[in-house]
């Protein structure tokens, strides 16, 4: 939360892998936390392409993003001005390590598992009620 309407948000911007039925049908947790706080401000369960990130960037537009953290993947490089992107692993380390911690809560996200989701519907749904539930406070 902002305390005044001049302070500027800056946010740590990543992307996760996890599958479904197979690895090769992959599915990818795109979120976006705040940079200072660490509260996610947003996320999206979608494939691997710039329309999943253009999607994010879209719920995040109320927010007023002065500043975006990513790694080096391509959709931040296309979709990003180079002067409100910085690439690097040092302003990412928060937000990598909440891909730890939601890879040690939701098995269907750990890379090695025999805990995996037979449907996108279902697979969508209990990710979705995770964030939700932790992240949001949202009782659902």
């Amino acid at each position: 939360m902002r305390l005044c309407q001049w302070e500027e948000v800056e946010a740590e911007v990543d992307e996760m892998w996890s599958f479904v039925q197979s690895k090769h049908q992959q599915r990818w947790l795109w979120h976006a936390i705040d940079h200072h706080t660490g509260a996610v401000l947003a996320y999206v369960l979608s494939d691997h392409k710039d329309t999943a990130f253009l999607e994010l960037k879209s719920l995040l537009e109320p927010f007023g993003i002065t500043q975006f953290y990513t790694d080096g993947w391509g959709a931040y490089e296309r979709q990003l001005e180079p002067v409100v992107h910085t690439v690097g692993k040092a302003n990412t380390q928060t937000i990598e390590r909440k891909h730890l911690t939601l890879r040690t809560r939701i098995k269907r996200l750990a890379r090695k598992t025999i805990c995996f989701s037979k449907s996108i519907w279902l697979h969508d749904v209990v990710i979705g009620l995770f964030i939700n539930r932790y992240e949001f406070g949202l009782l659902v």
